[in-house]
């Protein structure tokens, strides 16, 4: 079948391809590829490795969109934070061009909220997750979590984006695992979800997170935590502190998880915790919300 859209979700460190026929449909994937940091470095950079995944599939008829980190000042193409509320239409309207081999490739600007506030916040790449979300679902309103190494707590109006915050607990957690002295405790071992719940429990509990998180250290010194948990309490600790101070009692009480794997089960089991509805998104919003945003600009 003749492809109509090629679709790239490039990130800091993950690579994903779609080949798409005339309504959208996946006719072939790509799961796996370089990185935009191990892209850059390549003879030839990202047209090499771009060419590397999916070249036989590229062809000067078929236009190829791309979103995530190859949009941002390490990638491809810098494209322009766009300012909340954000949708569909000015995503399309705001597409950077640019020419490779005879081959043309848009990209998806990302989203800045408070610009010229104290706290400025950004994303690239999860704003085309959440349009792809509306486009399949067809809901317009609601409250997201897209975790990853910096989640974001994302608020939808009339099927545009309001209000996000980036929340760096991926990254956290990596930190603590491998270079603190927690590190030192952790050993392999079949996943707890026993002490995942009770890093929750600890992760919903009073006082400053940095003390909470010792409790990692003394607990398994008192042997009243096994080294093979210590891993599994300690993402529960800090994705439980970060679900109580993100959803509040008077916050919208359903919450949608963009993601996949164990992570998006991880933030089901503590949105659930604490009372509050949640749900995984069906797979491929990335997908989907690429092809919408290329019918809205008339690329296809």
């Amino acid at each position: 079948m003749t492809a109509s859209l090629i679709g790239l979700d490039w990130g800091t460190t993950s690579f994903r391809a779609w080949r798409m026929g005339a309504d959208g449909q996946v006719l072939d994937r790509v799961n796996q590829g370089p990185g935009i940091l191990a892209a850059a470095k390549l003879p030839g950079g990202f047209q090499a490795a771009l060419t590397a995944a999916i070249g036989p599939w590229l062809h000067p008829s078929v236009p190829i969109i791309a979103s995530g980190m190859i949009t941002s000042r390490n990638g491809w193409v810098e494209t322009p934070y766009q300012p909340l509320p954000l949708g569909v239409e000015a995503l399309a309207q705001t597409l950077v061009d640019e020419d490779f081999d005879g081959h043309r490739i848009w990209f998806v600007s990302g989203a800045i909220s408070d610009r010229d506030g104290p706290s400025p916040d950004v994303m690239r790449g999860e704003e085309t997750e959440i349009i792809g979300h509306i486009a399949a679902s067809g809901v317009s309103e609601g409250r997201f979590i897209l975790p990853g190494t910096h989640n974001k707590w994302a608020q939808v109006q009339d099927g545009k984006l309001t209000a996000f915050r980036t929340v760096m607990t991926g990254e956290v957690f990596q930190l603590l695992s491998e270079h603190s002295i927690l590190g030192r405790l952790i050993q392999q071992g079949a996943p707890s979800p026993a002490a995942f719940l009770r890093g929750l429990q600890a992760g919903a509990a009073d006082g400053p997170l940095l003390g909470r998180i010792f409790s990692a250290r003394s607990l398994a010194l008192m042997d009243r935590l096994a080294a093979t948990e210590v891993a599994d309490y300690l993402s529960g600790l800090l994705i439980g502190d970060e679900v109580a101070h993100s959803v509040t009692e008077d916050a919208q009480r359903t919450v949608t998880i963009i993601g996949r794997g164990d992570l998006a089960e991880r933030y089901l089991m503590a949105l659930q915790t604490k009372g509050i509805e949640a749900t995984i998104a069906a797979p491929g919003m990335a997908q989907r919300g690429l092809w919408t945003i290329a019918k809205h600009a008339g690329i296809i």
